[in-house]
């Protein structure tokens, strides 16, 4: 397996980076929004009875 960040062959403490640097490297882009999870639909709506329609299509 090679490190997502440097393409180098892993180190087993790391896993599933080389080294500490790129493990630190990968928290950084997280934390500073590099990366992304794509957005879907917010199944929470469903459960909030206040956001949910009534017989005729309204919301309530």
């Amino acid at each position: 397996m090679a490190c997502p960040i440097c393409n180098r062959p892993t180190d087993k403490a790391y896993r599933p980076f080389c080294s500490r640097r790129c493990a630190d490297v990968d928290l950084g882009k997280w934390l500073t929004g590099s990366y992304a999870i794509p957005a879907g639909r917010d199944d929470a709506e469903d459960d909030d009875p206040d956001l949910a329609e009534d017989g005729d299509g309204k919301l309530h």
